[in-house]
């Protein structure tokens, strides 16, 4: 029977380029999984095993393996950074216990960290921060901290302080055992002595001890009264009560080092194992029922219990798909049957495989606490739950962001569509954050996805991996259309050409709702006059005449219809009757609603040099964008503003030659914003053309 209390599920995320793959690697060395140490930027990571993520030295998608420290099972997933893979975060926080959050230790807390830190808070996952990257020109521990609080709104509990800064950081201080771990070089991670604290060091260590001390026996009523009568609690009880706080969210131990360096990674291990939750530990998931409401079960996580799994990442690979599952409760063996509660179909287990990045391990048999992939589902997409199908139940589902920007592609030899079409099935099931759909009068292939660079590797990918060799358009805007005024309006469907005829009047009104709401649908009829059972038609009819809008044919959102009065005919009136009269009110009433064109605001983080932000700013202004804040950072600036999607394709080349190669910047889908005049008459002209065109 295995030991639950010596598991740790674990994911490390941060911003781009804040050294989270190094991280991993050094932690994979240290933990005897690897014997050879690869670089990001060499393309050598295991984690980063994708041809493209070796290329560009970034993370793709997140990558699964397990290790071994201290007599404790760790199943690690390194996530991608990038804000267009945000999606990979969300969904390993998901399914994780918890987390290690890498900071910069000169870039401090960066858009995408913020993005990250959020998606755990809502996830309830428990963590530890690395500041990592101290040997850097212009790291600053202390002020990373402060950031963490200012920005993050978070409690960073300091467990360390670094012994030197930049290229002359040594080591680190333990402030609960005063002690100094020093490194004498930067090749072996081992090559370390622990030694008294520094005189120079002294003051400090005892002013954020007893910081440490406090924040931590606040946890515990018998530490607390003992440590206000002036007696310090022992090393034990102070690591239980650090544990407990950082479980419950109350504080996040706070740790620094260079991961490059091999500086600090023991101390990361160590915290994980005394201060991270083991499976047990954290709340169990609630379960739901298929119609999404909660049951109020819940999946304890025992081996004993029914099967309850989540599938929380498909990944296609040369021996099949490969379904990575966090098993919740119960166990799963190799060859049982298991139901898919999404398809209501029940699927055989054929081989359960432990991973390490692109390499895996056949196992017999899994069970609660473990993170495994299942090789050869066919219906499975993340998101879906796994359970017994003699005691079916839902564990609560994930939900997805819109994509905000599209490309046309189309094989370059028509012998190839059907190619392409397998090929874009198997990625589609991969990531939920890409959509793809077929323009009906065009017969072209549209894929829509998070931002440019989503899509360029989506676009590689097809080409190298599946070897579809594409034409690709020019990116698109995905626009949206709403209402901007309450109108009454009728409308009368009469259909009679012998036989029996097709009849239906509704009464309704038409109004705006807030930005983000949908569409909404209610009924106020009294007294029969539009029976009961035809309210879901019309409500139908309405809703499937949103995907098209009046002005350019842009998806319409944020308005409700409130169907006040009506007629039927006894004979005539029929469902399908009242679905055509309400598609044809939709498109009667909604010029007369102050249709308006909505385009996606998206929230952009700059950083340029100093000598530089004068032109990225006017360069802003011209993109029509809104500048919020500039902050001064140890080497340049960060500008933050909103700006239209539109205006920013190609926005990375145009800020490569201001900045002379050093300027970087991050977006992320803000909102819908209504379109100037000028911008919605060129969009509904294209709109037009395009129409006309097919």
């Amino acid at each position: 029977m295995k030991d639950l209390s010596k598991y740790r599920n674990i994911g490390i995320f941060a911003h781009v380029d804040a050294g989270k793959t190094t991280t991993t690697e050094r932690i994979l060395k240290l933990t005897g999984k690897i014997h050879k140490i690869g670089e990001v930027h060499d393309g050598a990571a295991t984690t980063d095993f994708m041809d493209q993520e070796q290329e560009r030295g970034i993370t793709i998608q997140s990558a699964a393996t397990t290790c071994f420290w201290d007599d404790h099972r760790f199943n690690i997933i390194d996530t991608p950074g990038h804000v267009d893979f945000t999606i990979e975060v969300y969904r390993s926080l998901k399914v994780l216990d918890g987390g290690v959050g890498v900071f910069c230790g000169s870039g401090g807390v960066e858009p995408q960290s913020e993005t990250n830190w959020r998606y755990a808070n809502e996830s309830e996952v428990a963590r530890i921060i690395f500041i990592n990257k101290l040997d850097r020109i212009g790291a600053d521990f202390y002020r990373v901290v402060d950031q963490i609080k200012k920005i993050l709104g978070a409690h960073p509990l300091v467990m360390v302080l670094p012994i030197g800064i930049e290229d002359e950081m040594v080591g680190m201080v333990d402030l609960l055992t005063r002690k100094a771990w020093v490194w004498e070089g930067t090749e072996d991670p081992t090559a370390y002595t622990i030694q008294d604290v520094p005189a120079d060091m002294v003051d400090k260590v005892e002013e954020y001890r007893e910081k440490l001390i406090e924040t931590a026996v606040e946890q515990d009523d018998d530490a607390l009264e003992k440590y206000l009568e002036g007696e310090e609690p022992d090393i034990e009880t102070l690591k239980k009560c650090i544990r407990k706080g950082t479980i419950n969210l109350d504080f996040f131990p706070t740790y620094c080092g260079s991961a490059f360096k091999n500086k600090g990674i023991q101390m990361i291990l160590n915290a994980v194992i005394d201060y991270l939750p083991s499976p047990t530990e954290v709340k169990p998931q609630p379960e739901v029922d298929l119609d999404g409401t909660a049951t109020g079960e819940f999946a304890v996580v025992t081996d004993d219990a029914p099967l309850r799994a989540l599938a929380f990442k498909i990944m296609d690979d040369q021996y099949g798909a490969l379904t990575f599952t966090r098993i919740y409760s119960g166990t799963l063996q190799k060859g049982t049957t298991i139901l898919n509660t999404f398809t209501g179909k029940t699927e055989r287990v054929g081989r359960i495989v432990e991973m390490h990045a692109d390499d895996r391990e056949d196992v017999d048999v899994a069970s609660a606490g473990d993170i495994i992939a299942l090789v050869g589902l066919k219906n499975v997409q993340t998101g879906h739950t796994l359970c017994d199908p003699k005691k079916p139940a839902t564990l609560e589902p994930m939900v997805f962001p819109d994509p905000v920007i599209s490309i046309a592609i189309s094989p370059k030899d028509k012998g190839a569509s059907e190619k392409l079409g397998v090929a874009i099935g198997k990625m589609v099931k991969e990531d939920p954050s890409f959509h793809v759909e077929t323009d009906q009068e065009s017969g072209e292939t549209i894929l829509k996805g998070m931002g440019e660079l989503h899509l360029d590797i989506k676009v590689d990918i097809l080409k190298r991996t599946h070897g579809c060799e594409v034409e690709v358009g020019a990116p698109q805007v995905a626009y949206r259309e709403t209402v901007t005024k309450t109108i009454e309006d009728t409308y009368v469907h009469k259909k009679q050409s012998g036989g029996s005829g097709q009849y239906a009047k509704i009464d309704y009104t038409i109004e705006p709702l807030e930005s983000g709401s949908g569409f909404e649908f209610e009924s106020k009829v009294v007294g029969g006059k539009v029976p009961k059972e035809f309210w879901s038609a019309i409500e139908k009819g309405f809703r499937l005449s949103c995907e098209k809008g009046v002005l350019a044919g842009y998806p319409c959102q944020d308005f409700k219809v409130t169907l006040l009065d009506g007629g039927f005919h006894a004979v005539d009136s029929s469902a399908v009757a009242f679905e055509i009269a309400a598609k044809s009110a939709y498109r009667q009433s909604l010029p007369k609603a102050g249709a308006q064109l909505l385009e996606p605001i998206m929230k952009l983080d700059v950083f340029t040099p100093e000598d530089n932000v004068g032109d990225v700013i006017g360069d802003l202004n011209r993109r029509r964008g809104m500048i919020k804040s500039q902050e001064k950072t140890p080497t340049g600036i960060r500008v933050k503003a909103d700006a239209p999607l539109s205006e920013m394709f190609g926005y990375i080349g145009d800020l490569r030659t201001m900045t002379s190669g050093r300027g970087q910047f991050s977006m992320e889908f803000e909102r819908y914003s209504p379109c100037p005049r000028n911008v919605a008459e060129d969009v509904m002209e294209a709109a037009a053309k395009a129409a006309a065109a097919k």
